[in-house]
């Protein structure tokens, strides 16, 4: 055996152990046999290459995983961390990986490749967007821990390389970007380390010198640490405080280095802060009963009594802040920061950016990815063992894009949203009176997918009416959800006009009833008085089909007098008409269980009507048009019922189980004569996704040209092709004469 490879085979013999004692659920010899696997897979790639400190290059990946092993990876995430550099500094390829690993470890070790590739330009206003994009690119925060890991042992050993200036341009880069991630992702252990390796080097005659001041205060920080939590539980305990919590930390060197600087201090033992506790109690009065209990046991300093509860700061952070002497009996003259506030405001200072990243970069007072940074907070704080690995593929990573308003404030969107996806994200009322969208000042169509760095500002009109039936093309479901709400609510005192008017000419066929103003007859229905916004309710459920009239005349006559029933009895003709009502009402119930499932605007599952048009069979040339209710009707698309609706309100429609089919659908441009003109056309092409067949074009005379494209698209999926005239119509309006669609083959 290379003696060289001695002391790091026992470093993974240790990792194994280490592994062995939190994945209690998978053999030992399995988790050996893995990992010696990927190690000496990737002991053999870097055979010949050795680190600028002359170790061979196999020990990086082995010590980033011992780093690694304190957040418990899984073991495809420690196969990735020891194959990391594989792909991007030896000969072997992701395809190489694929053949003796799994999938899981390839597609990490691929991004761990193209997170490399990323550069810092080293211009103050890239930071703070690059630090959100190395996030984005990841897709698994796997990718990030492994990257975090690999990062913070290349800084412990960035001492061997020989330049001064490169040291200290991959100490401000990982200052700038890495340090800042870990931060988001509540791995303090790591962002402090990172802190101070970086400080080191960019700093090393400060560093040194607060190193010497720390160890002289070693002994404050121990009995800090091991009293402070008890004795202030004791003290609350005993002046009757019961729910409550109490953290501590010590001020890393850093964070030390920055306060001086900030303060125009030269000593750590200046800082009132440098020691700090955090109580946090159910309500704001028990705030202030906390902070008069320990105003009362220690000796408060003056001047250092913030209240941000009464005045919470600009970013409506909330909390008490003091600073009181005498807690160390070592040193009676070291002040100690306490921090109280409710679980409410710890919520909100922990998820909000602007406790851990905006507020402190750019002073924004609006945090807008706080879902973001919720989920993210909640999958970093339960990483447990075989979950591990579902936790952490989590789609608000997979597919990101960062886009801006005109006064460059980001707005984080799922991939291949759409303006009115991003209308939403910003207010409500932008997408309620949407007029057009303009991107990059440009006129941009209200469906087409945005991309990362897009400027996007909406145009509105407060005469305009929403238009709420272009849901399927939608991403985010804040905007469907909006969407689905806007159409429970558009014209409601209209629906009950109708249902209305549809229960009086049942129940004129009954001689017995009247609807009058107060809806008196169904005041009284199952034995349960209704009030006044339950009766019109009713009304609307009989306007949208959710309640067939008969079944309401049912409850009706089963909540009347006997005498009434009576007279139902007499008169056969009524009571068989209002059961074959019913007895219809009851077959259409029992057909909803065996219905073909549809795929109805990209959406399964959900209950629909069918049309005349398709009650015998449900065919591939299907379309679904939908109501005001949200209720969905299968036409055939040669139906005649179409002919009159509003198109905007017709979706894609087919069978989920079916292979779906092509069709070859050809559309006539009459253009000027343009260079540019066909490229423009294409661009609108690939951006939809379209296949094209083939192209003709035919001079007409010297200004005009007819373009005829053959496009290929998925039967379902024919309304597309009204939107690619729209769009066509949109970016060609000065240059387009007249548009077409003229055949479709199957």
């Amino acid at each position: 055996m290379d003696e060289r490879y001695i002391k790091i085979d026992a470093k993974v013999d240790a990792i194994v152990k280490k592994v062995s004692l939190y994945m209690r659920n998978l053999n030992f010899e399995y988790i050996k046999s893995e990992i010696f696997k990927a190690y000496l897979y990737s002991r053999d790639a870097h055979e010949w290459q050795n680190r600028l400190s002359g170790d061979p290059y196999i020990i990086h990946p082995v010590e980033a995983t011992e780093i690694l092993l304190d957040l418990n990876p899984d073991i495809y995430t420690i196969q990735a961390c020891l194959l990391h550099d594989v792909i991007e500094d030896t000969l072997k390829t992701s395809d190489d990986i694929k053949k003796e690993f799994w999938d899981e470890v390839a597609f990490l070790c691929e991004w761990l490749a193209k997170l490399s590739k990323i550069r810092y330009k080293w211009e103050e206003r890239d930071v703070w967007s690059l630090r959100k994009m190395v996030v984005a690119m990841a897709e698994d925060l796997r990718v990030i821990f492994v990257k975090l890991s690999d990062r913070l042992h290349n800084m412990r050993t960035l001492v061997h390389h020989p330049r001064k200036d490169k040291r200290e341009k991959i100490a401000l880069e990982t200052l700038n970007i890495f340090s800042p991630i870990a931060d988001r992702l509540w791995l303090y252990h790591i962002k402090n380390s990172l802190d101070e390796e970086c400080f080191k080097i960019l700093n090393p005659t400060e560093y040194k010198k607060l190193k010497k001041e720390l160890k002289d205060l070693e002994p404050q920080r121990k009995a800090f640490v091991k009293n402070v939590k008890e004795e202030i539980t004791i003290l609350l305990n005993k002046n009757g405080l019961k729910n409550f919590e109490v953290d501590y930390r010590v001020k890393s060197i850093y964070s030390i280095h920055k306060k001086l600087l900030k303060k125009w201090l030269t000593q750590a033992n200046e800082l009132f802060d440098l020691f700090g506790i955090r109580i946090i109690v159910e309500n704001e009065s028990d705030c202030y009963r906390v902070l008069g209990i320990i105003h009362n046991t220690w000796t408060p300093l003056p001047k250092r009594f913030k209240d941000y509860i009464a005045l919470p700061k600009p970013n409506w952070y909330k909390s008490l802040h003091t600073s009181i002497m005498w807690l160390f009996e070592a040193n009676r003259k070291q002040a100690t920061e306490i921090q109280i506030k409710t679980y409410k405001m710890k919520e909100y200072s922990d998820l909000w950016v602007a406790a851990h990243f905006e507020y402190k970069e750019k002073g924004s007072n609006i945090a807008t990815d706080i879902d973001w940074v919720k989920e993210l907070k909640e999958l970093v704080n339960n990483i447990q063992d075989s979950d591990f690995v579902w936790s952490l593929k989590v789609d608000f990573f997979k597919d990101r894009i960062y886009v801006f308003t005109p006064k460059w404030d980001h707005i984080n969107l799922p991939s291949w949203s759409t303006p009115i996806d991003f209308a939403y994200a910003v207010h409500t009322e932008l997408w309620n009176h949407i007029s057009i969208a303009k991107v990059n000042d440009s006129v941009y169509p209200l469906d087409k997918e945005l991309h990362n760095w897009d400027i996007v500002e909406i145009v509105i009109d407060k005469n305009k009416k929403p238009n709420p039936f272009r849901i399927w093309f939608v991403k985010t479901i804040k905007a469907k959800n909006r969407i689905k709400a806007t159409l429970k609510k558009e014209d409601q005192e209209l629906h009950r006009e109708r249902g209305k008017e549809i229960m009086s000419k049942y129940l004129e066929k009954t001689w017995l009833w009247k609807i009058d103003k107060d809806l008196t007859i169904l005041k009284t229905l199952d034995w349960k008085n209704l009030n006044m916004e339950e009766r019109l309710l009713l009304l609307e459920q009989i306007w949208d089909f959710s309640m067939p009239p008969a079944a309401l005349i049912k409850k009706i006559v089963k909540g009347s007098p006997l005498h009434v029933r009576e007279k139902f009895a007499i008169e056969n003709w009524i009571w068989d008409w209002i059961k074959k009502e019913i007895y219809s009402q009851n077959s259409d119930e029992e057909t909803k269980v065996t219905k073909t499932n549809l795929i109805i605007g990209w959406e399964s599952g959900l209950d629909y009507k069918l049309c005349y048009c398709s009650r015998r069979k449900i065919t591939n040339d299907i379309v679904a048009h939908i109501n005001n209710k949200w209720v969905f009707t299968i036409h055939r698309r040669n139906c005649k019922v179409l002919a009159d609706v509003n198109k905007d309100r017709l979706l894609p429609a087919y069978i989920d189980w079916e292979t779906p089919e092509s069709l070859i659908m050809n559309i006539k441009l009459v253009v000027k004569n343009k260079i540019w003109i066909l490229k423009e056309i294409s661009d609108i092409i690939y951006n939809m996704w379209i296949n094209i067949e083939s192209i003709n074009t035919k001079k007409l005379w010297n200004l005009h040209t007819e373009i005829s494209l053959w496009l290929s698209i998925f039967d379902y999926d024919y309304l597309l092709i009204d939107r690619f005239v729209d769009r066509v119509k949109s970016h060609l309006r000065e240059s387009l004469l007249s548009s077409e669609i003229l055949k479709v083959w199957k």
